[in-house]
């Protein structure tokens, strides 16, 4: 497999974005088309929901885990490089949506022109507002005859205050005015502001575990450049690493000669241990320490629930299974616990039910494991009398 040269794509022709949606309004769907117009994918049936790679993404028809693509695309005689970063929209993995947007400069922020705004659109935004990112609003669905964009549009404007005019309709089934929202990311989203001349400064984002190449991180290159035989550090743990291939995700990994300012992709650099790749930590060259990025808002569990392996031989299984999983998942929090009845396992924090349900079945499909689950439980706040507060 050949290596591709990225050297050709400046930093003014890079465009980094992310669509971002309440649930079940068409946002892997506008992301399938955007990778199908561009020639990154072939077009079958096959290839619904391309970067839904996840069994139970598949399964359950939602975007569980964060991914990315490199887009390449010809726009008035410039080559750009467009890097989308895909988010979920259920309120459950808000956690995964705060991290693609951290990579990002701008937003496709996808409305469904019968439902229009609701709850997630809402919460979504301010995620993007906040990281003050260019937002380009969308009206997917319009060939419903339910549809009713005009409304959707006023909404906007009038929750939002954005310009109906800004506002793109578009049918991302039927693949309706797509092109018009890659010209607009173009348009409207400005570059990443950062330079090749600069030390190495990149940014984990995510991260997955392969068993024959170790941890496999996604970055996004804030400055500098990166390739094979570089010596990195993270700034997390401070350890040492030889890169053993960087490349990009077109959604499938392609490796590449080097990564440069403002790209996206991912590295391979011999980390064992499921524990060093942080998510939000920044790797710097050996030797030249950079100011590292801000991390990320820890995610804040609101559902516990006690974890136990059906045998306890199964323990250390269960133990590794649970750390590759969480690296994969950094928002669940684990510690360890022990039941008289049960034996020893461990307590899990998640952000809500789903996600609970979605982590036990990932668990299963992945990993083999079968698990007993206690029941869900919250925590309470207790004002005593004393004054003392307990959680």
């Amino acid at each position: 497999q050949e290596k591709l040269d990225m050297s050709t794509y400046p930093v003014e022709s890079i465009r980094n974005f992310s669509i971002i949606a309440h649930v079940d309004h068409g946002k892997s769907t506008l992301a399938d088309r955007l990778l199908e117009i561009t020639g990154t994918i072939a077009k079958t049936d096959r290839n619904k929901q391309v970067l839904d790679k996840l069994q139970v993404e598949r399964e359950r028809g939602i975007t569980v885990k964060a991914q990315s693509a490199s887009i390449f695309y010809n726009h008035e005689g410039v080559n750009y490089l467009l890097n989308l970063i895909d988010t979920p929209g259920h309120v459950d993995f808000s956690y995964e949506v705060s991290r693609s947007l951290s990579a990002c400069q701008g937003v496709i922020l996808v409305v469904d022109a019968n439902e229009g705004i609701q709850a997630q659109t809402v919460a979504n935004f301010y995620l993007a507002f906040e990281a003050q990112l260019a937002i380009i609003p969308v009206i997917n669905k319009i060939d419903l005859k339910n549809a009713d964009p005009e409304r959707v549009e006023k909404q906007i404007e009038k929750l939002f205050d954005i310009p109906i005019d800004e506002c793109v309709r578009i049918s991302a089934k039927q693949g309706t005015n797509v092109e018009k929202v890659l010209q607009k990311v173009i348009e409207k989203i400005p570059p990443p502001q950062c330079n090749t001349a600069d030390p190495l400064k990149a940014l984990v984002f995510d991260s997955t575990f392969d068993h024959y190449r170790g941890v496999i991180a996604n970055i996004a290159l804030f400055g500098g450049e990166i390739e094979k035989g570089h010596k990195i550090v993270s700034a997390h743990t401070k350890k040492r690493y030889e890169v053993n291939e960087v490349g990009i995700l077109t959604p499938n990994e392609q490796p590449t000669h080097k990564l440069y300012a403002g790209q996206v992709g991912y590295v391979i650099a011999g980390m064992k241990e499921v524990t060093e790749a942080q998510i939000g930590d920044t790797l710097f060259l050996y030797k030249q320490p950079v100011e590292p990025l801000p991390g990320f808002k820890s995610a804040k569990p609101m559902v516990f629930a006690g974890m136990y392996p059906v045998d306890q031989t199964e323990y250390n299984n269960l133990k590794s299974a649970l750390e590759r999983l969480t690296l994969n998942d950094s928002s669940v929090t684990v510690h360890r616990d022990s039941s008289l009845a049960l034996g020893a396992g461990w307590r899990l924090g998640f952000l809500g039910l789903l996600h609970m349900e979605v982590f036990n079945q990932r668990l299963e499909q992945e990993y083999n494991m079968s698990v007993i689950l206690t029941a869900p439980t919250v925590p309470y706040k207790a004002i005593l009398s004393s004054a003392k507060l307990i959680k």
